[in-house]
């Protein structure tokens, strides 16, 4: 059961949102609410599972409460419900799940709830004691389509301006998806994805060698900036 709340300065739209999560045997609807401002304070205080939020709202922007949101541990997953197609880029931007283009009925709607329902019990199977290493795997957002990645192939990733590239091994065609890597960064395991630069993040499992600045994965060199380096050399301590 996912915990959800729904968020629109629209009477009639905040409405029906709320009956959808109603009708959705796997969803429990928390609270609903007509502006941001509002939904943060229950997010403050409550544990919240998924959020089908609004995007032109006054006050604060439904884009504005995802980057808010960004920064917090552990944050909400984000389904987007807006008249306005033209959000569908900076939507991404701020890794939401999905987009519901206004008017949506219900089928469109569970389309995107089973989304993050395959998200969440994803995330769950991977945190069980014991799960099979070879079963670990993140979903990427690539064009419209979810894709699903074993994080064992994934040798490093690159972030683009708007866009971040996956490196896969043993494949010549990589991935780009609509995110930041910050996002990206916040959904890897820990001890296993290391940030080493403002433009990248290795699979410490695959590199090969390092240098005094730099790590060598395949025939590939990374630079290790400043403000990673740290960090990094701490990890090489326990090896060396």
């Amino acid at each position: 059961m996912l915990d959800c709340i729904a968020v629109d300065d629209e009477p009639l739209a905040l409405g029906l949102v709320s009956n959808f999560i109603e009708r959705t045997p796997f969803l429990s609807l928390s609270g609903n609410y007509s502006s941001a401002v509002e939904a943060l304070q229950t997010l403050d205080s409550n544990k919240i599972d998924l959020i089908f939020l609004d995007i032109q709202m006054p006050d604060l922007t439904g884009i504005e409460l995802a980057r808010v949101l960004e920064k917090s541990t552990n944050s909400p997953r984000i389904i987007f419900t807006t008249a306005y197609n033209h959000f569908a880029l900076e939507g991404y931007k701020v890794d939401a799940l999905d987009y519901l283009l206004k008017p949506f009925n219900y089928e469109e709607f569970l389309r995107a709830a089973n989304k993050a329902k395959a998200y969440y019990e994803m995330k769950n199977q991977a945190a069980l004691p014991g799960a099979p290493q070879q079963e670990e795997y993140i979903f990427l957002k690539v064009e419209y389509q979810m894709v699903k990645v074993p994080l064992k192939s994934i040798l490093f990733i690159e972030g683009l301006k708007d866009y971040v590239k996956v490196h896969i091994k043993n494949e010549q065609r990589q991935i780009l998806t609509l995110t930041s890597l910050k996002s990206l960064e916040d959904r890897l395991p820990k001890g296993r994805f290391m940030r080493v630069h403002r433009s990248y993040i290795v699979n410490l499992d695959q590199i090969n060698a390092v240098t005094r600045n730099s790590i060598i994965i395949g025939n590939i060199t990374i630079p290790v900036s400043d403000q990673y380096k740290d960090e990094f050399n701490l990890y090489l301590s326990k090896w060396m």
